[in-house]
């Protein structure tokens, strides 16, 4: 038995979070503020935007540009474009995604946040709560992100106004009452300036709450991961046929929920048949146990006719199975969707082909209004569709388990993906 235990794996605390704006709600500037207050770029970035800065006439250094290439690149016509940066503290990892706000990129948005644990979300001081703000908050809360953080920007530009501020967190939480997203946390801040960014702010004394940093530090996250379904989609089927591992036959995969360790009872779907895990095995150690989100190899006491698609389950603790999905879908492609259309689904390992069966609704992402009079989805729209597969999917509520719970639509004449899904 290796040393290799899962604490070296709970010592990689990694948070994904997403950040959202309007065009000129400093989304850009807050993550140059943060990375640069946080120290998390080097010496040469900094001169190289102190020196643009300097060619553009403006005063001090413009922390945005640090992303400005990466918009420049969007504007170039790439499809589904997320921008990723990353950067870490003594005390968590952390992964950016920096995605538009614009209502013409709800597929970007979507695509960006659907890994993220949190979101930040942008407004204006001088604006307060408008339609693009629910409208992110909104998408948030569709996507199960666990955490919602409202920075209230620009407090510099309303003289630091306490009752500008609570006024702003009133009229959010009397909107976001309707949503399902309860961990939603308020700070008041100015991005250009760095107040409670990195560093509380001097000219905020009434606020006694965390920094921004502080709060992505801190803000628990062990939970946001399904511990208690044991979900093992097999990717793998290892066979080394060595002299060494003769008889070695592993299934290999990334856990999408619960935990495994030797001596589970477990069954296999679709087959149903059942067995007990054998071993949990990971770069030539062995496990006392494993959990979501861990790739592992899992052994199984008898042989058992197990590919790439199947899913091993607790005995007493299976999924749903079925072959009518009902589940909000953001349609990504250009071409709108097709009614009766056929379509290849990727959900977890599995790859399936499906017929749309229904278009129950429009959701308009704006109001939460849920429209039936024209059901043709077109690009960037979300709607609630029922899906008919070919065979059996292994799944969970999107609420329940991300994982599992989610699905992708791919156009099988080209094979590009239309369609980001999330099952009821």
């Amino acid at each position: 038995m290796s040393d290799f235990s899962t604490n070296s794996y709970l010592d990689m605390d990694l948070l994904r979070f997403t950040t959202a704006g309007s065009v000129d709600d400093g989304k850009s500037t807050l993550i140059g503020r943060l990375l640069y207050d946080s120290k998390a770029i080097f010496d040469d970035q900094y001169e190289a935007i102190r020196a643009s800065s300097e060619r553009r006439g403006e005063e001090g250094v413009n922390l945005a540009l640090l992303t400005d290439g990466l918009r420049a690149e969007r504007e170039q016509g790439i499809t589904i474009d997320v921008a990723y940066r990353y950067f870490a503290t003594p005390k968590r990892k952390f992964i950016i995604a920096d995605t538009p706000g614009h209502i013409q990129y709800t597929r970007n948005m979507v695509t960006g946040a659907s890994t993220a644990n949190l979101a930040i979300i942008l407004i204006d001081a001088r604006k307060g709560v408008i339609e693009q703000t629910r409208r992110h908050a909104i998408i948030a809360s569709l996507l199960g992100i666990p955490h919602l953080v409202v920075c209230v920007n620009k407090m510099d530009l309303v003289e630091y106004s306490q009752e500008v501020f609570e006024n702003i967190k009133r009229d959010f939480e009397t909107f976001a009452a309707g949503l399902e997203t309860r961990d939603v946390h308020f700070l008041p801040i100015s991005a250009l300036l760095g107040d409670n960014v990195v560093d509380a702010s001097v000219n905020m004394d009434w606020y006694t709450g965390e920094t921004l940093l502080t709060l992505l530090e801190t803000v628990p996250i062990e939970n946001d991961v399904n511990h208690l379904d044991g979900r093992f989609p097999v990717q793998y089927v290892i066979r080394p046929q060595s002299t060494e591992h003769h008889d070695y036959r592993g299934y290999a995969g990334r856990i999408a929920g619960g935990v495994f360790k030797p001596g589970d009872a477990v069954q296999i779907l679709p087959s149903g048949v059942t067995s007990r895990v054998k071993s949990v095995d990971i770069f030539g150690a062995e496990l006392a146990e494993a959990f979501a989100p861990m790739s592992v190899t899992l052994t199984l006491e008898d042989e058992r006719d197990i590919s790439r698609g199947d899913m091993i389950v607790p005995v007493d603790n299976v999924p749903q199975v079925s072959q009518d999905i009902d589940l909000m879908v953001c349609w990504l492609g250009e071409k709108s969707l097709v009614p009766n259309g056929k379509y290849v689904v990727k959900h977890t390992t599995r790859e399936v082909r499906a017929i749309v069966k229904a278009v129950q609704y429009k959701l308009d992402i704006s109001t939460l209004e849920e429209m039936t009079e024209n059901k043709t989805v077109s690009l960037n729209e979300i709607a609630r569709l029922t899906l008919r597969t070919t065979q059996p999917l292994f799944f969970d509520s999107y609420r329940r388990n991300r994982a599992t719970g989610s699905l992708i639509i791919i156009d099988e004449a080209t094979n590009v993906t239309v369609g980001a899904g999330m099952i009821l």
